[in-house]
């Protein structure tokens, strides 16, 4: 990945997604790097110091992240740092009183929107639509947090008359891969992309002849590397919330897309069928 060439608001979310491939001390220089308070007149000694490194592994890590060296690693992210968007992520304290609470949280969602929004391959996102379009039968898998939006998912789909089923146990998953065909598709949502059950049952509905979408944050996952169309989110969390929670929004946002995309195939049908779904369930309303 060249992240020497990308946009300057890139650079941040590149380097994060990065994380799974590189070691302990190396993602400690990412931290530090991505921290409000690196600027472009830090000292490459100032930087080995505090990540503990020496400053030839420094200058080789740049090189790694795809940088020429540490000076233009330097200016790229000092650029990214002085950037509107990052002046809104601030760090979740104890002593936070609840506006600041929420004013953070809230903050945190949209970056994450801004910056999968960025990263997004759209050439992935028109595959994703066009196998959930044209599949018998759509699988989606996720387990924890990530079952909520695999189930939320279903639940949009049937709205407009497309059936799809949500599994979050592993044993269900495998018996449903199992009797898929090159006819269907899964959708798998994993933040981590390295989740053991997930890749499992990944394999399986691959080996079944299904193809495979993956929701998740990193390119150098075991999950990304199965999957026929990969659709990226990323987000910068606190050590209270953590990545995945401001992740979701970006990947809910992410299913909402696929989800109106879809329904544009065939536009008049799901109109139709989006009135008989919220009729059916109107007079529930009071």
């Amino acid at each position: 990945m060249q992240t020497n060439t990308s946009p300057v608001h890139l650079i941040g979310p590149r380097l994060r997604m990065m994380t799974t491939a590189l070691t302990p001390l190396e993602n400690n220089l990412v931290r530090t790097i991505l921290d409000p308070g690196f600027l472009d007149t830090t000292p490459l000694k100032d930087v080995a110091e505090r990540v503990g490194m020496s400053e030839a592994m420094v200058v080789k890590t740049a090189k790694k992240l795809g940088f020429t060296g540490f000076r233009e690693l330097r200016r790229s992210v000092a650029a990214y740092n002085r950037l509107p968007v990052n002046e809104m992520h601030k760090e979740l304290l104890p002593t936070d009183s609840a506006g600041e609470i929420v004013t953070k949280v809230f903050h945190t969602a949209i970056k994450a929107l801004e910056e999968t929004l960025a990263i997004l391959d759209l050439k992935a996102f028109e595959r994703a639509v066009t196998l959930l379009a044209g599949a018998r039968q759509r699988d989606f898998y996720g387990l924890g947090g990530s079952a909520q939006i695999a189930r939320d998912a279903v639940h949009k789909f049937l709205r407009i008359g497309i059936r799809a089923t949500a599994y979050d146990d592993t044993h269900l998953m495998l018996m449903s891969a199992s009797l898929l065909s090159g006819q269907d598709v899964v959708l798998v949502v994993s933040h981590s992309g390295q989740t053991a059950g997930l890749i499992e049952a990944a394999k399986a509905a691959q080996a079944s002849g299904a193809a495979i979408i993956a929701l998740t944050n990193y390119p150098d996952s075991p999950l990304a590397g199965l999957a026929d169309a990969v659709l990226y989110s990323t987000a910068q969390g606190s050590p209270l919330m953590g990545e995945n929670a401001a992740a979701r929004i970006a990947q809910l946002n992410i299913i909402d897309a696929l989800f109106v995309a879809v329904a544009q195939h065939d536009y008049a049908t799901a109109e139709d069928n989006l009135a008989r779904t919220m009729g059916i369930v109107a007079h529930k309303r009071r």
